[in-house]
């Protein structure tokens, strides 16, 4: 399937969310605390590493001067609540997904991943190099919002089910977990689909409220635990080829920050995401050869399921594209995407296969 060959994208209208008092950082003998509340609870792999790592390369970086407080999700707001707790001024900062918050703006999806999106390295090619971080600074200064990309979980997989899917049929009525666009695209198909915080998806999984759910990836969803509850895991997914996470600080804040703390964030931010990126592409491949030890069953989706995803993620993309803002931020996506996957094919592509040929004797 030319994931290229999918139509370009969709819209809605936006709903600004209104500034309320703002918190007022700690500050004292030129020290500042900010604080900053995320989506997932402490320790969660990948995902809180991100944060974490960003937190302290900050605090290495001002030698002490800035300092972040990290509330994970239910301690100060709860998982999907970050955006208008930051956005009104309860919070300084969030570390989130920002396809979580579709319900603020729809175009908020491409800043995480989109099914049949941009890889890893093309998202950064995008947000770094050909306008995907300015398109970001506009959208989310409709509410109030400075974003940095902060975290990158990579390629997720299809995910885990309690029973074999073997047709499209079987999506029908089918009960699970998938935020973003990707869920849009399973409730299209007939599912079920439940946008369960990653806190809570072991429990919703293994008491039977749900039938499946995605997480993140072998490593991440091997700390979870999923592989207590069911066995069936299905490796290639269509909902996020490449997954961006965000630091997001109150616009108010981040403009009362010196040039040379916001020069530190930047960077911080920069680096978790690289760090973050090697972190989920180099520990996945080992996690799923313990998981398969361990009795997971690995499957691919078939034919007519895929088929089913394509055409189902082109009428998605497609319903929103009536929002100026929408469409702009979906053909500048995919335009980096067409022009990234041109060369890949023209110069990594010929590459590829002259090492595949060499690695294969």
């Amino acid at each position: 399937m030319d994931r290229r060959s999918f139509l370009r994208t969709s819209a809605v209208g936006a709903g600004a969310a209104a500034a309320t008092t703002l918190a007022a950082p700690a500050i004292a003998q030129g020290n500042r605390t900010l604080t900053m509340v995320t989506s997932v609870p402490d320790g969660f792999a990948v995902f809180d590493d991100a944060a974490q790592l960003a937190i302290d390369y900050i605090t290495a970086m001002s030698d002490g001067q800035l300092t972040i407080n990290k509330m994970p999700a239910g301690s100060l707001v709860g998982a999907f609540e970050v955006f208008d707790a930051v956005s009104s001024g309860q919070a300084d900062i969030y570390h989130s997904a920002e396809y979580y918050f579709l319900n603020q703006h729809p175009a908020l999806a491409f800043m995480t991943s989109v099914p049949f999106g941009m890889t890893s390295q093309e998202m950064a090619n995008w947000y770094y190099r050909r306008g995907g971080q300015e398109l970001h600074d506009n959208l989310s200064s409709l509410f109030n919002l400075k974003p940095l990309m902060c975290g990158m979980t990579a390629m997720q997989p299809g995910g885990w089910f309690t029973k074999e899917i073997n047709s499209a049929d079987d999506l029908q009525g089918l009960r699970f977990r998938m935020p973003g666009q990707g869920g849009q695209v399973l409730g299209r198909l007939g599912a079920s689909v439940q946008n369960i915080p990653g806190g809570e998806i072991y429990q919703a999984l293994a008491s039977g409220q749900i039938d499946g759910a995605e997480w993140i990836g072998p490593y991440a969803d091997e700390r979870l635990g999923f592989q207590e509850v069911t066995k069936l895991y299905y490796t290639a997914g269509f909902h996020e080829p490449g997954s961006a996470l965000h630091m997001a600080f109150n616009l108010e804040v981040w403009e009362s920050l010196t040039p040379q703390q916001q020069m530190i964030v930047k960077v911080a931010c920069e680096a978790s995401h690289a760090q973050n990126t090697a972190l989920s592409l180099a520990e996945n491949g080992a996690a799923l050869a313990r998981l398969r030890s361990a009795g997971v069953q690995t499957r691919e989706f078939p034919d007519d399921v895929w088929e089913a995803f394509g055409r189902a993620s082109a009428e998605v993309r497609e319903e929103n594209m009536g929002d100026p803002l929408y469409a702009e931020i979906a053909d500048s996506y995919f335009a980096s995407m067409d022009e990234s996957s041109a060369w890949y094919e023209i110069g990594d592509g010929e590459y590829m296969r002259q090492r595949n040929r060499v690695n294969a004797g």
